[in-house]
């Protein structure tokens, strides 16, 4: 939901989207429901509840028990959470990125700790019981001893999902063109070694790569990417990932900017922008690049039921990986070792072929 446009006709334009792309459903039914991208916050209880409304009058939303909102901790936004909540969310994933305030000053976020933790204790009120936290570590200038006083104040407010990961610069960002002062790679893994120790003695598990949940608190939506799922998007700059009765795997992307989106809504084109067939070995890749992010990794019998190779196809790929350690011995997972998590680019270099026999 980037951009500020109308909410009405904002959301008229999503449920046109969807309807569009029932056809790709096959009858299939909702299990979770996401709503992020941008700052979806910023639309107001009703216009999300008009929404969700119109998304459970298209389709089977009967098994969705996990409708997810992503805020930012700001004032405005946290004056919704009570809102959002009647009106069918039932996680909030809240931007939090540190409760250190030189540490956002730097980061360029808008919000301070205070506000970060009010906009914790205000989702509470509301009746939120499943909060997730987004947290970074390496942030400039940072110590481990920084990073674990800033972890620890973290835990302390009582959620039961963190996403912890380390600040990547990404390109066309200010920090991308003029880099601050980052920790050396010795420094992130000492932080990183720590941070998991305190988040694992503190009841968290770590289920992914940046992912950590107590009992009970795991997304089941994101489970649904890693274990390579199907997903319809809609709104601008939405991906989809759908399978088709005969197997074959497509991936769709809407109009990113809002006002093309919009305006693609009126054309004979509809909102696809583009799309791409996924096929072998690209298909395995795919696969890898998602079920390896899982720390107990999935079952083998899950490769050819959503992919259709049989784990036989890529067994002397498998035995180059076991061989170098990144992967346990095969017998009924595919489970990355705790090195294979740690260099998972390596990792997923072994099932980078041009072929598969």
């Amino acid at each position: 939901m980037e951009g500020r446009v109308d909410e009405e006709v904002y959301i008229d334009a999503m449920l046109r989207d969807l309807e569009a792309d029932l056809p790709l459903l096959c009858g299939r039914s909702f299990e979770t429901i996401f709503i992020g991208g941008g700052t979806p916050s910023l639309f107001s209880a009703d216009a999300i509840g008009c929404l969700l409304e119109g998304v459970g009058g298209l389709i089977d939303c009967t098994q969705a028990s996990e409708i997810t909102l992503e805020a930012n901790p700001g004032a405005l936004e946290t004056e919704r959470f009570s809102g959002y909540r009647e009106a069918g969310v039932t996680r909030l994933s809240l931007g939090v990125q540190s409760l250190n305030a030189p540490a956002l000053q730097a980061l360029g976020r808008i919000h301070g700790p205070q506000q970060a933790i009010d906009a914790v204790t205000r989702a509470k009120q509301a009746g939120f019981k499943h909060i997730n936290l987004d947290m970074m570590f390496g942030l400039p200038q940072q110590t481990p001893a920084m990073a674990m006083e800033d972890l620890a104040s973290v835990i302390e407010l009582g959620v039961g999902h963190l996403s912890y990961y380390q600040l990547t610069l990404e390109p066309n960002t200010p920090f991308h063109h003029t880099p601050p002062p980052l920790p050396d790679e010795e420094t992130l893994w000492r932080i990183q070694q720590q941070g998991h120790a305190m988040l694992a003695q503190a009841g968290f598990e770590h289920y992914e790569i940046s992912a950590f949940a107590r009992q009970g608190e795991k997304c089941r939506h994101n489970l649904n990417y890693w274990r390579f799922g199907d997903y319809l998007g809609i709104g601008a700059g939405a991906h989809a990932k759908v399978t088709a009765p005969d197997g074959v795997i497509k991936r769709f992307w809407k109009y990113r900017h809002p006002s093309d989106y919009l305006a693609a809504g009126s054309g004979s084109t509809g909102y696809i922008q583009g799309e791409r067939t996924l096929l072998s070995p690209d298909l395995l890749l795919e696969f890898m690049m998602n079920a390896l992010r899982l720390s107990a990794g999935v079952e083998t019998t899950l490769l050819q039921a959503t992919t259709g190779l049989p784990v036989t196809a890529i067994r002397d790929l498998l035995n180059r990986a076991v061989a170098r350690g990144l992967i346990l011995p095969v017998n009924e997972r595919l489970r990355p070792t705790p090195l294979g998590r740690r260099f998972l680019n390596d990792l997923l270099a072994i099932f980078q072929v041009k072929s598969i026999a």
